[in-house]
């Protein structure tokens, strides 16, 4: 193993001319969108990456951007005027060592995206540990559909553009504001560097065990977050979440609160669900204020909706417009996607892990279809999930479907035995609890599962943060090829 490098903090910035950048890591979500809108600027665009495969390496190549496949110092024999480090990278990694030798400029995504363009915008920055990406959408769609083109870059595709960046015309730049850490050499969050005008907090709750040691870790990188907000700015924050509530309680910028409670400024009323979409009442100052229809299940949808009411009207923008914006929303890729139907049996993909997210996906996914048969399925994947910080919430959080398949998780190398989750725990909690839950060691065998025990009706409903061995494709191809069988074993 290499040594680690500890580069030059004088050449952490970004120099006076720039033309040609190289970034590492580059076929990370958020990377490959940074890499096109560099190109979209005119700047000349290389980057290397060790996963190197679609669909980042095909959107990449029809960007003219080249990718040199794994980290070499050869990578940067042409030497750049600038270095984008992403946070996959560590600081044993050759290509670093080669950086510190040659001693180029470097900078990391969050500190790439400040400085090339939000710098001359209006900064609009959604954080929390829930919901930052549909929020991140729906702000960027309704202001999209206000005709205001504001630049965005989020954490999920959004439908109505089918990426999940732009660098937009207008005076506005919304940003999903992650909390996770930025790069190997700087392990404050990444919204620390986001330059925020404006902010949405949506909730703040224990997450990213592998960088917070605990909430008060959170809490204090919150904290940060809410005082770099100017005076004349503004956080519109959820306080049905005390947590969100009281990181915000040293901010010098005006507070506009939302949520369920009756001392909100902005609360949610008359909530009613209805197959893929909802509608819902709003109250302003205790005054009604109007009715929208949001094309996505949940109340917690409903909440992040009320959140881009909020900032919107603050901003100055009509009530018509803002719920013509979210009556009209496509959705994101991931949340609460329906990948397709067979027979009645509709199969569902959701971002959700973290428990909480996995309790509110559930809780609107039943509240919409309270009729049909709700079966999910659950992979745990994240660096937390894999973890036993949450062992015990996951067994709360399944509480209103009606079956739940359970994968084994992939261990995590770095943690003892005895501090990792455990997939077959989880379920034999749940059978306890009078709970019809299974244990699976491996996809297929959720897949076989899958194909003999569903029925017309049925809603599926897969959660991951990942891929999941495309267990969602593979499973209506299964259901096509089931239905077409017993079809013709009828004629």
């Amino acid at each position: 193993m290499n040594s680690p490098v500890h580069l030059d903090p004088l050449l952490n910035r970004v120099p006076e001319k720039v033309r040609h950048v190289h970034i590492m890591g580059i076929c990370g979500t958020g990377m490959a969108a940074l890499a096109g809108m560099l190109k979209e600027i005119g700047l000349d665009i290389t980057g290397s990456d060790e996963n190197v495969y679609p669909p980042m390496s095909d959107f990449l190549a029809s960007a003219g951007i080249p990718v040199l496949n794994g980290y070499s110092p050869d990578n940067l024999h042409r030497r750049p005027d600038l270095v984008i480090v992403g946070n996959v990278i560590r600081a044993t990694n050759s290509e670093v060592a080669e950086v510190f030798r040659q001693g180029i400029p470097y900078v990391s995504m969050p500190q790439a995206l400040a400085h090339f363009f939000l710098r001359d915008h209006c900064s609009l920055v959604v954080a929390g540990t829930h919901g930052k990406t549909t929020t991140s959408s729906l702000l960027a769609s309704v202001l999209h559909n206000a005709e205001s083109s504001p630049g965005f870059m989020i954490g999920g595709i959004v439908e109505a553009f089918a990426r999940n960046y732009s660098l937009g015309e207008g005076p506005y730049f919304v940003v999903e504001g992650d909390e996770y850490d930025t790069a190997f050499f700087d392990k404050g969050s990444k919204f620390l560097h986001y330059r925020p005008d404006y902010a949405i907090i949506t909730s703040v709750e224990f997450d990213h065990a592998d960088i917070f040691s605990d909430l008060e870790m959170i809490k204090k990188s919150f904290r940060r977050f809410t005082a770099l907000l100017p005076v004349n700015g503004a956080i519109v924050v959820c306080t049905d979440d005390p947590v969100a509530a009281e990181v915000v309680g040293e901010a010098t910028c005006r507070i506009v609160s939302y949520g369920t409670g009756e001392n909100c400024d902005w609360q949610v009323k008359d909530y009613t669900p209805g197959g893929l979409s909802a509608t819902f009442k709003v109250e302003y100052n205790q005054q009604p204020y109007g009715t929208f229809t949001l094309p996505m299940p949940g109340i917690y949808n409903a909440l992040n909706a009320t959140s881009v009411i909020a900032l919107l009207h603050h901003l100055g923008f009509e009530k018509e417009v803002i719920g013509r914006g979210l009556s009209s929303f496509q959705g994101v890729k991931r949340r609460q996607q329906v990948r397709g139907e067979v027979d009645g049996i509709m199969v569902i993909d959701d971002f959700a892990h973290h428990p909480t997210a996995v309790r509110e996906t559930v809780n609107a996914l039943k509240s919409a279809w309270p009729d049909r048969r709700l079966v999910v399925v659950f992979e745990p994947r994240t660096n937390s999930s894999r973890r036993s910080v949450f062992q015990d919430r996951y067994a709360q959080a399944f509480s209103r479907q009606d079956v739940i398949l359970v994968r084994e998780h992939i261990p995590l190398e770095t943690v003892p035995a005895d501090q990792q989750f455990s997939s077959r725990k989880l379920v034999d909690d749940l059978v306890e609890e009078g709970k019809s839950a299974y244990y699976f060691t491996d996809t297929q065998g959720i897949l076989d599962y899958l194909e003999d025990y569903s029925e017309t009706g049925d809603i599926i409903a897969i959660l991951s943060n990942g891929g999941f061995d495309n267990i969602h494709e593979r499973l209506l191809a299964r259901l096509r090829r089931k239905s077409i069988k017993y079809s013709s074993a009828s004629v």
